[in-house]
């Protein structure tokens, strides 16, 4: 069997209050992109042992030892939600360590497989806990985080065309929430005005990424990056996706996304750069 495991973007993300567990409240608004990675996977027999690979561009940033697929199959048997064990391996053309979220997509693609049915909520925030608080952003294809409990499903999906960028700059998620002051107000998130798509806009536009600015300290390249991103033709906005250090500009459409990809490939050759658009 081969699976497709969903990059997401961050399109927001406004860190409300940091609580007493030491985790931040956020909010975020979020989608699934076409950027994927490949997992093969099929049952082992006769064997009490996963064997599990990664192959493709970033294959080797993974840990082999201990990373999001050994977390979540570790678990899974301990709840007793699986017996069988597997052999999988990835091809990994997510960034890792970028913001883009693909080891914890291949987590999520993995259990939402294997269990082969609707997940119980209970299920999914006890998961969570365990593998990331993005675990939960997976089981949906556009929506917005209200609080980490809790998300809103988009009534209406839009098609939105992106350009995603990475600089090749690891950002320690950790590091960035410590040392980022900025908050921001809980937004009241109207389902009914999202419906339309220039309202849509409207709101990624009037709200950034409090993790943002932090990073761009350390790394001024970002904000350059970001800068020549919105110069180019057709494109709304841009800014980083969840602590970075990957960015994305969203465009009118894909033809401008194209474009831009070749301009900007000749101004930054050493960064990765592909063009995306929400499944």
């Amino acid at each position: 069997m081969v699976l497709k495991s969903f990059a997401k973007i961050n399109l927001t993300l406004s860190v409300i209050k940091k609580m007493a567990n030491g985790f931040h409240d956020i909010q975020s608004l979020f989608c699934l992109v076409d950027l994927s990675d490949k997992i093969y996977i099929k049952k082992i027999y006769n064997k009490k042992i996963d064997e599990i690979s990664f192959r493709g561009p970033f294959s080797k940033m993974v840990k082999k030892n201990e990373n999001s697929i050994i977390k979540i199959l570790r678990i899974m048997r301990q709840k007793n939600m699986i017996f069988n064990y597997y052999s999988i391996k990835v091809i990994k053309n997510i960034p890792v360590f970028s913001g883009f979220g693909g080891g914890t997509s291949n987590a999520a693609t993995i259990l939402k497989y294997l269990m082969g049915k609707k997940i119980e909520k209970k299920i999914i925030e006890e998961l969570t806990n365990k593998i990331g608080s993005d675990l939960r952003l997976f089981f949906y294809k556009q929506g917005f985080l209200r609080n980490l409990k809790t998300i809103v499903k988009l009534r209406k999906e839009h098609k939105l065309y992106f350009l995603l960028a990475f600089p090749r700059i690891k950002s320690s998620t950790k590091e960035v929430y410590l040392k980022t002051k900025q908050r921001s107000k809980k937004r009241v998130f109207l389902q009914k005005s999202k419906k339309d798509k220039k309202n849509l806009l409207n709101f990624i536009s009037s709200v950034g990424n409090d993790l943002q600015l932090n990073v761009e300290k350390n790394n001024p390249i970002i904000r350059e990056l970001l800068i020549n991103i919105c110069k180019e033709s057709g494109c709304y906005l841009s800014k980083m996706t969840g602590s970075g250090s990957a960015c994305f500009g969203l465009f009118i459409n894909e033809r401008c996304s194209k474009a831009a990809l070749i301009s900007l490939r000749k101004k930054y050759p050493k960064f990765w750069f592909s063009i995306a658009k929400t499944i």
